[in-house]
């Protein structure tokens, strides 16, 4: 297993991710967004697993003072959030070609 954990520490959802993976003793490399974003070749690696619409925060502030919800196109929509990473939802969890947005512990134990 090769485990990403994309999120904030702050993040009550991050902590339980990363816990999660603590106690079983599973290696993960953890990534701050509040440092650094996703790279555009992972977010389309994250979006085969999720939908474009899942990742998004909509209720970061960021998310109104952008106009998030009046942007349709989804190509503008990534440009967005590769620019505004505080706009994802947090954890995006990666394991190869399969992620999760939030915290999934029952989808992670399908990967064991």
């Amino acid at each position: 297993m090769n485990i990403q954990i994309f999120g904030v520490k702050k993040c009550f959802d991050t902590q339980k991710a990363e816990r999660y993976f603590k106690e079983r003793k599973i290696k993960y490399q953890f990534i701050d967004l509040n440092q650094k974003s996703l790279s555009k070749g992972e977010l389309n690696s994250v979006k085969q697993s999720v939908k474009l619409i899942d990742l998004i925060n909509s209720k970061a502030k960021e998310y109104n003072q952008l106009n998030l919800n009046h942007i349709t196109g989804s190509s503008m929509r990534e440009e967005i959030l590769l620019k505004n990473p505080q706009l994802f939802n947090t954890p995006i969890v990666r394991n190869g070609r399969q992620a999760t947005v939030g915290y999934k512990p029952e989808v992670w134990e399908k990967w064991e």
